[in-house]
């Protein structure tokens, strides 16, 4: 295998480009998705206290970053080699191998926690996957995973919305796939908006994400109000709730090994 070439120190602190894949920090347009994603870092962090974790795509890194403040030891796994060289970079902290998530290169029983948010719904055999999360913990370790909830995220459809997304999932089809790999369900909640964003969603014409989605398609430049609206968001606007788990917007599910 052939390895990237680690970028300039100069340049790691550049993000990765916006694909669709994935989100990225500190870009004001594409802020309201970054929180949505911090926000399930944040709150899940205690679980990674202490513990040797492995997040199992890893993206841009800020994550592993965030777990590598907590945790004793933290792995990265990410098939893109750019993500894997600008991760290496600018999170010295995190262990970062290129990898596929199918075939995880890790010893079994060789971790704690496995972590896996916004990733598996871009996965072609998802309970491979999971079949490998459960390979790679030890017993009695815990899986933590976040997928958007398909019944909000493309509503009505078949297929999903986004084009790099293979099989959305709404909560009973997380619940079957973990359990069908092995894992027992210790809970799961949803994120939804908190106060803050639902008046955004009201002052932007009933929903604040189809307001950032149709200026993002239009391809023109926001509106300032919207902007400022957008770079305003931060982790504590959302919830985290286990009620109304079908109107959530995205999926938090705590696995466990047993």
């Amino acid at each position: 295998m052939t390895e990237a070439v680690i970028p300039a120190a100069s340049d790691a602190d550049a993000p990765l480009p916006l694909t669709g894949e994935r989100t990225v920090p500190g870009i004001a347009e594409e802020n309201y998705w970054f929180r949505r994603h911090e926000v399930v870092y944040a709150r899940l962090l205690d679980r990674c206290a202490g513990r040797e974790v492995l997040e199992a795509g890893s993206g841009e890194g800020y994550g592993a970053d965030m777990i590598a403040g907590v945790a004793r030891r933290v792995t990265g796994v990410d098939y893109d080699e750019s993500a894997v060289a600008h991760v290496r970079a600018r999170y010295p902290r995190v262990e970062m191998v290129r990898g596929n998530l199918a075939a995880l290169p890790l010893p079994d029983a060789s971790v704690d926690v496995v972590v896996n948010f916004q990733v598996i719904e871009h996965l072609w055999d998802q309970g491979q996957f999971l079949r490998e999360c459960l390979r790679v913990l030890r017993t009695g370790g815990e899986l933590l995973i976040s997928t958007p909830n398909r019944i909000t995220f493309s509503p009505g459809r078949d297929t999903p919305l986004n084009p790099f997304h293979t099989r959305e999932l709404n909560a009973a089809e997380l619940t079957e796939l973990l359990v069908e790999a092995g894992f027992t369900v210790a809970e799961m909640t949803g994120v939804h908006h908190g106060s803050a964003l639902k008046a955004l969603d009201a002052k932007h014409g009933g929903s604040f994400i189809d307001a950032q989605i149709e200026r993002a398609l239009a391809g023109e430049p926001w509106p300032e109000t919207l902007t400022a609206d957008v770079a305003a968001v931060g982790i504590d606007d959302f919830a985290l709730r286990a009620d109304d788990i079908d109107a959530s917007l995205d999926l938090v599910a705590i696995a466990v090994k047993p």
